[in-house]
């Protein structure tokens, strides 16, 4: 006899806003078109952040939202330690107050599925003890899935660091990718971060299924040569997952209101990336050489890791003390400054912005593609460079420049480059592209898209375990 209930999953986050964003998301179609009940499980993040506040206030009701209690002080681990590994060790912590919440959970009726972030990908064995389904929800693209799931073949045949290779290695259905480009974790195999990588990627097999947070239009190769792999548990793409803009007032709006309409470049490294300081200053000055208007989310810069405030900014200064001097004054009424963070989908949907500087974070290019803004891709961390090279060559969305051998971009190159994607003819034709791919976006999620397509099967086989 089929339960009358809706079947109730889990979802377990990892934290950074890259990660709990797309998995709020989820939980919200699955609540709202397929009704299904989620327990939303996430880990404490920056306390001050009030994104994360605004991001589950803003859920249905029927999303249960559960924070595992803190993390252990960063400063018990080595403070060489890589982001990834950190991350998950800390995740690891807490597997004894997860167990207790899906012991509670269970208690009123079984779980239909344990849906999980990669950096959870341990989780795969409390499912097991619990006798319940694990899926993997990925937040990035096609393309870095496939790349995770070919690293496995490179690691047992080629010898020496990746950046050496002689020719871009070419995966079924994607763009080639020269070895400078793979995820920033594998650059270096003799390092924990490395063995964390591939002992992470095979355990990608023994989920029942993964949901990806790309759609099959955007990267219909990378998608269809996931789905013919051998071994490969089931892939889906259910995306783009991106938040909604929400109706607020906000300074940085109300100054986008005076400007004509698609000349403003937003610049924005997401909620953990940073640059140094030589770099602030490269970028500063090289907005003003390009003579175009800018938004810039200023982030105070860190020396030593470009995942400085992933965690927040815990900094205590006002980023804008870090900008060279005079700067701010020359640029009165073509620039506007805001300290750390800003509404950013609602800036990427405003008419004035004809451009986005981005670290190709995977939820900022997803919200991008979605408001059809071109990009210029500096990519910082993690697969950030696969995001890249998928828009520069692949989708052919973003320019991306130039690298000098002093590890900088030079203000040279960043007027030039925000010139060209503001000016002339190369600046309309990605504009155009992007605005195709706003329209192939949007249908993807809409009635009968390969998206929603891709959610309702495997919410079947969760509203199936019911009987």
């Amino acid at each position: 006899m089929e339960d009358p209930r809706p079947p109730r999953i889990a979802l377990l986050s990892s934290p950074g806003l890259g990660h709990i964003i797309p998995f709020a998301e989820l939980a919200r179609h699955l609540v709202r078109s397929h009704r299904i009940a989620v327990t939303l499980i996430t880990h404490p993040a920056d306390p001050s952040a009030t994104v994360d506040r605004a991001l589950f206030n803003n859920l249905p009701d029927e999303v249960d939202t559960v924070c595992l209690p803190e993390f252990p002080p960063e400063d018990s681990l080595n403070g060489t330690t890589k982001l990834e590994t950190r991350v998950s060790l800390t995740i690891n912590a807490n597997f004894p107050h997860l167990r207790s919440l899906l012991r509670a959970i269970s208690s009123s009726a079984p779980l239909a599925a344990l849906v999980i972030d990669v950096f959870c990908i341990d989780a795969l064995d409390v499912a097991s003890e619990f006798g319940i389904p694990a899926y993997l929800f990925v937040t990035c693209s096609c393309l870095a899935l496939n790349f995770s799931f070919h690293l496995l073949k490179l690691d047992a045949t080629f010898q020496g660091e990746y950046r050496d290779l002689p020719e871009p290695v070419r995966m079924p259905g994607c763009v080639p990718v020269q070895g400078t480009d793979f995820i920033e974790t594998v650059q270096d195999r003799r390092s924990e971060a490395y063995n964390w990588f591939i002992r992470v990627t095979k355990r990608f097999y023994e989920a029942k299924g993964i949901l990806v947070n790309s759609f099959e239009d955007l990267e219909p190769g990378a998608a269809k040569a996931l789905k013919e792999a051998d071994g490969v548990p089931p892939v889906y793409p259910v995306g783009p997952l991106v938040r909604a803009a929400p109706d607020e007032e906000n300074e940085c709006l109300r100054w986008l209101d005076r400007q004509p309409r698609g000349s403003v470049v937003y610049v924005c490294f997401g909620s953990g990336g940073t640059l140094t300081r030589a770099q602030t200053r490269e970028l500063a000055l090289g907005l003003e050489m390009s003579g175009q208007r800018f938004l810039w989310v200023v982030k105070s810069p860190h020396e030593r890791d470009v995942t400085g405030t992933y965690f927040g900014d815990k900094s205590g200064k006002n980023p804008l003390d870090y900008l060279p001097e005079g700067f701010q004054e020359r640029t009165k009424g073509v620039g506007f400054f805001v300290p750390s963070w800003a509404p950013q989908v609602a800036v990427l949907g405003h008419a004035s912005i004809g451009g986005f500087i981005s670290h190709c974070g995977w939820n900022s290019t997803l919200e991008s593609i979605v408001k059809g803004v071109p990009l210029i891709a500096w990519p910082l961390f993690a697969e950030q460079r696969l995001n890249a090279v998928l828009l520069n060559e692949d989708v052919e969305v973003a320019l991306r420049p130039k690298v000098s051998e002093s590890g900088l971009v030079q203000r040279d190159e960043i007027a030039s480059v925000v010139k060209r994607l503001m000016e002339g003819g190369e600046g309309k034709r990605l504009r155009k592209r992007a605005e195709e791919l706003s329209h192939v976006a949007a249908r993807s999620l809409g009635q009968e898209g390969s998206s929603v397509r891709a959610l309702s099967e495997v919410a079947r086989e969760w509203m199936d375990r019911r009987t």
